[in-house]
């Protein structure tokens, strides 16, 4: 079973940048990191899709974070990567990876704060 381990949160000022890690244990047939993706979970919201890979090495990103981000990935090192810039304080949440759709337990994620 994929067991995501989420790092790299913290709080940044607003305009700052953070570059979240999830390393990935385990494999099975749910294993693909061009199946991986990272979620975010705001106080009070429901947990959202923000970037991700599909097959073929093309990436998706939502809305909220699309020109300010970037999903990368080491293959080697089952480990994949989301750069942020240009941070604002309603990016706050606690960030997720996992396959896409879910299908790996969720992890504890990584807190992100961004103070205005």
């Amino acid at each position: 079973q994929v067991r995501p381990v989420e790092s790299g949160g913290g709080l940044v000022q607003a305009g700052g940048s953070l570059r979240l890690s999830c390393a990935f244990s385990g494999s099975g047939s749910i294993f693909s990191i061009n199946a991986m993706g990272w979620y975010r979970q705001a106080p009070g919201k429901q947990r959202e899709l923000v970037a991700r890979f599909f097959s073929g090495g093309s990436t998706y990103y939502g809305d909220s974070v699309k020109g300010r981000s970037n999903i990368s990935r080491d293959n080697a090192r089952n480990t994949v990567y989301l750069q942020m810039n240009s941070l604002k304080p309603e990016d706050t949440a606690v960030y997720y990876c996992n396959t896409v759709p879910p299908k790996a337990s969720w992890g504890q994620g990584t807190q992100v704060t961004v103070s205005s």
